[in-house]
């Protein structure tokens, strides 16, 4: 048995040690993918995938960044057409891409279409954006990099220009093409057929994002036209009322116990939050957050800070106010959450998302920030409305 495991040791260190002749491996063969071409080469990477989800996702890119400019207190409008070629136009008011030459030696517009992480949310110092969802800074060179064809007009300073670019180069220099007394910034995009799966748009899902940034975002009008069929079809998103009336459409088809949406907003040092709810006769919980407009749909720090504080405010109301007498515990925050319809968004200047896809907030602080604002401010909204207290907190106390 010794003989036949020596024997076998040494035909596996002969195989080991054999020269490898099948296939070299040097420094010739290590390739550095220039540009926009890595993202051409990896389009999951940046945009999550090369189907309906990713065709998609460019037109959500491209509208943050009009979005961005909204934050910043600069739009008040943001126009999506769907052409009938299947590219797209985005339009927004804002101040408009500089146009000035930039330090690398081209247009400040080319720098943006052309480069991977740059834009104005990296300045730290005196930076154009104080909270925003696109803080990579790829949004619009990967839109143009994943593009068979882009364009893009600027009007700022009274002047319009106008640059064309060919699956994310540029044809020509950004060029002043002539004047106006309006601004903001024009896309105009289609999808490269060599990328994507699909290039066909579907309006319902366009439609269903741009209605829940008009929520996010109360005072943006935000419309979408669609031009493939024909009469063409329109969809104006506007509402001043924000969370509230989110929270109102989300429980549109069910039973309120309660009238009025409960509003909770709070800022401090960059920081902000607002916090929307109300609770229905459904024995489910519906509990949507974002972080600068991103929808995090694992939740994160700021979703469990409000969890924490409305479990605490609601098992103090009811031990004070007698309601709990016949309890011989505290109410789970999984019971005081059923029918529970929420919508939580936070601004937050550096937000850590875990996970690339930003579907989690990691920030630390925020789950303090959020927990403390909203058991002061919960505590003492049923104090001064009681009748709300009771009739939110009897249905949970019914199900015991």
């Amino acid at each position: 048995m010794g003989k036949l495991l020596k024997k076998k040791d040494c035909k596996m260190t002969e195989e080991i040690t054999a020269p490898i002749t099948s296939s070299e491996y040097s420094a010739d063969q290590i390739k550095i993918l220039e540009g926009l071409e890595a993202v051409r080469k990896r389009p999951g990477m940046y945009i999550g995938d090369t189907g309906a989800r990713g065709l998609h996702h460019c037109v959500y890119e491209i509208v943050d960044n009009s979005i961005d400019e909204a934050l910043a207190g600069h739009a008040k409008k943001i126009g999506v057409v769907i052409h009938a070629d299947n590219s797209v136009t985005v339009e927004d008011d804002g101040r408009g891409i500089p146009c000035e030459m930039h330090s690398s030696g081209i247009s400040a517009v080319e720098v943006v279409f052309t480069k991977l992480h740059a834009g104005g949310k990296f300045n730290e110092e005196g930076g154009a954006y104080k909270v925003s969802g696109g803080l990579h800074g790829v949004g619009a060179a990967v839109v143009n990099a994943l593009s068979e064809l882009l364009q893009v007009e600027v009007r700022r300073n009274g002047k319009v220009y106008k640059q064309f670019f060919k699956r994310g180069d540029p044809v020509a220099p950004l060029k002043e093409v002539g004047v106006t007394d309006k601004r903001g910034t024009m896309v105009t995009f289609k999808p490269d057929p060599e990328i994507f799966e699909t290039i066909e748009y579907s309006a319902d899902v366009l439609a269903n994002r741009l209605r829940e940034l008009a929520f996010l975002n109360s005072g943006i009008h935000i419309i979408l036209t669609d031009e493939r069929q024909e009469p063409v079809k329109t969809q104006d998103f506007f509402f001043e009322g924000g969370l509230v009336q989110f929270v109102e459409y989300l429980n549109k088809s069910k039973e309120k116990i309660h009238d009025k949406v409960i509003y909770l907003k709070y800022e401090k040092d960059f920081l902000a939050v607002e916090i929307a709810m109300q609770w229905n006769n459904s024995y489910t919980e519906t509990v949507t957050s974002y972080v600068n407009n991103i929808n995090t749909i694992e939740g994160g720090t700021h979703v469990s800070g409000f969890k924490t504080a409305l479990t605490r405010v609601v098992n103090k109301y009811i031990t004070e106010s007698g309601m709990g007498k016949t309890m011989k515990e505290t109410l789970s925050g999984d019971d005081i959450r059923e029918g529970l319809g929420c919508v939580i968004s936070a601004k937050v200047p550096e937000p850590q998302f875990e996970g690339q896809t930003k579907t989690k907030l990691g920030n630390s602080e925020v789950e303090g920030f959020v927990n403390t604002m909203c058991y002061e401010r919960l505590t003492a909204y049923f104090e001064q409305n009681p009748a709300v207290a009771k009739k939110s907190f009897k249905k949970v106390l019914m199900l015991l």
